[in-house]
């Protein structure tokens, strides 16, 4: 990892440590964990569930051990398995099409929207059929998918949606929290995304407490209200009590990091918009959100341009190189270069600029300042 993009990861994690009464309050949040020595589920991951439960403003919430885990006991607990095809955007990161794998379903990769990099109500009624056993969209770096038109396609065909939210904590919909849309929504809480903890960790939201009693004897080796009494074939998948202490901490501060994270999101758009052979990202229509996870852009110059930045100090990163279904560990779905053009012509040109919660006016300009130069040499040189 280049000095640049280290610096951006510990600014993104230490985000917390600049507020030291905020840090504060979370050392003593492990501190009492550590003190009762109550490290696996207990009172503090019950307290966490139902505290993520209400700011997601449903009924259940069960906190597990990673996002992947919450995808896969997600697809689990709908009886989703062999024989199985779940339609998930190859524009993702691959833990989207590693759960259904790992449930012994086959990912059914597809392309996505040019605009916004998202799965597309079209695009999934165009690859429905009677194999198609459930539909994963991604709102990706913190965009909602447009979801009433796919839930509609989903509903007529009588095909269960499963919400990756894993980089889209607290953003909205029609007012309602993505992740609430679905039959079930997965989150992770990986240290750098908009609610992270100290480590790995995950939670599923549903509305369906039956579900979400099956994706609680699903994480802890199928054990139900009875220690020992395993009724049906599990894994380990538990939240760590010491990662939900932590969250429970920094959830009271999620719906301010999101409205700092959309105001450097429009700052950065407005600063940038003009910029020659440089695209910022699509407008949010009327009520969709984006949280900006990651505020990315694209240029056909874009490994010019990161080389560049990162001579001025600049941190870039790419999310993500290569599409699901270009990758090594999907060679075996024999869809070559060409197979869905959309998302490879994406993962050719996006790159994902500096954004993180209390973000400069300075250190906007800074960037903004960089990309205009950068791309006004490069049309001088063209």
């Amino acid at each position: 990892m280049s000095a640049p993009v280290a610096a951006a990861v510990l600014r993104v994690m230490s985000t917390c440590n600049d507020d030291p009464q905020l840090f504060e309050e979370m050392m003593a949040a492990v501190e009492r964990v550590a003190s009762v020595g109550a490290f696996t589920l207990g009172e503090e991951v019950e307290a966490f569930e139902a505290e993520f439960a209400a700011y997601n403003e449903t009924a259940h919430c069960v906190g597990v051990s990673s996002g992947t885990e919450a995808l896969v006991l997600a697809l689990r607990a709908l009886g989703i398995g062999p024989g199985d095809d779940v339609i998930v955007p190859t524009n993702s990161f691959i833990a989207t099409a590693e759960a259904v794998t790992l449930v012994g379903a086959r990912p059914r990769l597809v392309d996505v929207d040019p605009a916004t990099g998202c799965l597309t109500a079209d695009i999934v009624a165009c690859n429905l059929d009677p194999r198609v056993g459930c539909v994963i969209p991604v709102h990706l770096y913190g965009r909602t998918v447009d979801m009433e038109p796919l839930l509609a396609v989903c509903d007529a065909a009588g095909v269960p949606v499963v919400e990756d939210a894993c980089q889209a904590h607290g953003a909205r919909y029609n007012g309602q929290r993505v992740g609430t849309l679905g039959a079930v929504g997965c989150f992770s809480f990986y240290p750098t995304k908009n609610l992270g903890g100290w480590g790995d960790g995950g939670a599923v939201v549903t509305a369906d407490g039956a579900l979400a009693e099956r994706i609680a004897m699903l994480r802890c080796h199928g054990e139900g209200t009875q220690r020992n009494r395993h009724e049906i074939v599990g894994t380990t998948a538990r939240l760590h009590a010491l990662q939900a202490a932590v969250l429970r901490v920094k959830l009271r501060q999620l719906d301010g990091w999101n409205d700092q994270r959309r105001q450097v999101g429009a700052a950065l758009t407005k600063v940038l918009a003009g910029c020659e052979r440089i695209t910022t990202p699509a407008p949010t229509p009327p009520g969709q959100d984006h949280v900006f996870h990651l505020y990315v852009v694209t240029s056909q110059e874009r490994d010019e341009l990161r080389e560049q930045l990162g001579g001025r100090g600049i941190a870039s990163a790419i999310h993500y190189p290569t599409p699901i279904h270009l990758t090594e560990a999907y060679a075996h779905l024999e869809m070559g270069p060409g197979t869905l053009p959309v998302a490879e012509e994406l993962a050719g040109a996006i790159v994902s600029l500096p954004l993180f919660p209390g973000m400069s006016e300075l250190e906007v300009q800074r960037v903004a300042h960089a990309m205009r130069e950068l791309a006004g040499a490069a049309e001088r040189a063209a």
